[in-house]
C-alpha cells in the first residue's frame, strides 16, 4: 500500500534525525514511564524486544525489569518472519538483520501468550490503537496470539502517537502506547 510506504519513510526519516544524547534520554524516560504502569509493576513475565538503531530504546527498560526480578521474554526471528521466544538471562547474541537475541533455550512461538504484558515496536499508532510497524508482519502475528485482556503496548516516540495510519485486515491493534512523555490507553 503506497500510503503506508510513504508514511513509513516519513517516520523513519524523522527518527534518523534524533541525536545520540537524545536517544539515550528518551530511552531512560520511556523506561521510567513503562515501569510505573500498574500492569507492569504486578507482572511476573513481560515480553518485549531489544531495540536497534533509532527505535525507542529498550536497554534501560530491560535493565529495570531485570533488576525488579521480572521474567523477560525476548523474540528470536525465524526465517519466515515469525517470532520464537527465549527468556533473557543477561546474555544477548548477534542475530541476522542486525538484531540481538537472547542466547537461551527457545520456548516456541506461542510462549508470548503466557506473558502478563506484551510490549511491541512500531512506527506509529492512531487514536484507536491501530499500530503500524515496518511491514514484515512479525508483531501482527504475535499480537494475534496474546490472550484478550493482556496489556499490549507499542513503544514509540511522543510524535508517533495519534498518527492516522492506514489499516489493513491483517493489522492488529494494541491496547496502549507508551512514549517518554507518558502512556495512552485505547478502548
Amino acid at each position: 500500500m503506497a500510503r503506508k510506504t510513504a508514511l513509513r519513510d516519513q517516520l523513519l526519516t524523522r527518527r534518523g534525525r534524533i541525536g545520540l544524547p537524545e536517544l539515550g534520554s528518551l530511552a531512560r524516560s520511556l523506561a521510567q514511564v513503562v515501569t510505573e504502569v500498574p500492569e507492569v509493576r504486578s507482572a511476573a513475565t513481560v515480553a518485549l524486544y531489544v531495540s536497534i538503531g533509532t527505535e525507542p530504546g529498550t536497554g534501560p527498560l530491560i535493565d529495570e525489569l531485570d533488576a525488579a526480578g521480572k521474567r523477560i521474554l525476548l523474540p528470536c526471528l525465524l526465517p519466515d518472519n515469525d517470532l520464537d521466544w527465549a527468556a533473557y538471562d543477561g546474555d544477548l547474541v548477534r542475530a541476522p538483520r542486525g538484531l540481538l537475541e537472547p542466547s537461551g533455550e527457545r520456548l516456541g512461538v506461542s510462549a508470548v501468550a503466557g506473558a502478563d504484558v506484551v510490549l511491541v515496536p512500531g512506527l506509529a499508532v492512531d487514536d484507536h490503537g491501530h499500530r503500524m510497524g515496518r511491514g514484515g508482519g512479525s508483531y501482527d502475528r504475535i499480537l494475534a496470539r496474546v490472550p484478550a485482556g493482556t496489556l499490549t503496548c507499542a513503544l514509540l516516540y511522543p510524535w508517533e502517537i495519534g498518527v492516522p495510519v492506514p489499516v489493513e485486515a491483517h493489522d492488529r491493534a494494541v491496547s496502549a502506547a507508551a512514549s517518554a512523555e507518558g502512556m495512552q490507553r485505547f478502548s
